[in-house]
């Protein structure tokens, strides 16, 4: 009988780790800024410094959307900041992308 509970035990601790571990997210980001967008960096909400550009050697022109891919991190809240051709940038404090999308505007300037 000891092998049976210790066998339930293991199998209810893996079901809880499973399900406390990390997620994968996406968030889409449409410009309407009237410039291209030309960096964007996307960090945990908890995070200390912003994380490496997630656009690389794309860019975000007007009128377009570009989806995000988070994956393996433990909370759906993000801090976002992107930066124009022009050099202005646009911050967005913890989103949580589990729950919306961004549409960036010249309203949403720094």
């Amino acid at each position: 009988m000891r092998l049976y509970q210790r066998l339930a035990l293991a199998t209810l601790m893996f079901i809880f780790a499973a399900s406390a571990s990390a997620a994968d997210y996406y968030i889409d980001i449409t410009n309407k800024t009237g410039y291209t967008i030309v960096y964007m960096y996307i960090s945990p909400g908890d995070a200390k410094h912003w994380e490496e550009d997630v656009l690389g050697k794309k860019i975000l022109r007007n009128g377009a959307t570009q989806r995000i891919t988070l994956n393996n991190y433990n909370s759906p809240i993000f801090d976002v900041r992107l930066e124009d051709e022009d050099g202005d940038s646009y911050t967005f404090w913890n989103v949580n992308v589990a729950e919306q999308d961004l549409v960036v505007t010249l309203d949403d300037i720094d």
